[in-house]
């Protein structure tokens, strides 16, 4: 499977994308002693402080560097960029992570790494100062999937699944927030059909759902960047 960063390369004909991304950096000290989220964080290119919190996840067997390497297509006004690692590590890419298990059946790890993920976002509050309820988390593949399983949990003002799938029937909440679900006709890896079933299930339970599908594969498309951007800046 192609990373992100490969597919953007492509896209931009062999040239290697540069987003000022500087190597994983730790965000804040996780409440466990035996594990922690590194992450990636990119202030505003324009030195002003953020108003507003982007936190991107990765899929399975990659790593924060990944999606940070598209941030240059993101620039996002008055947003801080996060972008962390899986807490686990991934069991045959030496640099790869992974939210849980895929390799077996029943999505070990998912439980404990679900946790991980929420107590390190209810924590950024107190390192960024900026609240969830100004806060976008947004996700690729298996990313994707851990962000409309832990985004729909709490008061997120968005949220963006890229080649995501749900992992489970989500339920009926108060003031859900928004959701963009964006994904290829030609994804080979998790099908149309998953995103379909995704939108028909959230607006079931009254989430607003804004639905997208382009010619692409598994992958992000420029112009599914382009529609992101917009999502972000609305």
């Amino acid at each position: 499977m192609r990373s992100v960063l490969e597919i953007a390369i492509a896209l931009k004909g062999g040239v290697t994308l540069r987003a000022g991304v500087t190597p994983p950096l730790p965000i804040t000290d996780y409440r466990r002693k035996t594990l922690s989220l590194e992450a990636i964080s990119l202030k505003p290119k324009t030195g002003e402080p953020p108003t507003r919190l982007l936190v991107v996840l990765h899929g399975w067997g990659a790593n924060a560097q990944d999606l940070a390497a598209l941030a240059s297509y993101f620039e996002p006004d008055n947003y801080q960029m996060i972008f962390p690692n899986a807490p686990f590590p991934h069991y045959q890419a030496p640099e790869g992570r992974a939210w849980y298990a895929l390799e077996e059946q029943g999505y070990p790890g998912l439980s404990e790494g679900r946790q991980i993920l929420s107590e390190w976002l209810l924590s950024l509050e107190g390192v960024t100062n900026i609240p969830l309820s100004r806060t976008v988390l947004a996700g690729f593949s298996q990313g994707g999937a851990m962000t409309l399983d832990v985004g729909l949990q709490l008061p997120f003002a968005k949220l963006c699944s890229m080649s995501g799938y749900l992992h489970y029937s989500p339920q009926h909440s108060e003031n859900p927030p928004p959701v963009l679900l964006i994904h290829g006709r030609q994804d080979a890896v998790v099908p149309l059909s998953l995103a379909q079933q995704a939108k028909e299930q959230l607006e079931s339970v009254g989430v607003s759902v804004d639905y997208r599908e382009f010619e692409m594969g598994h992958e992000i498309s420029l112009e599914a960047l382009e529609v992101f951007q917009g999502f972000l800046q609305d």
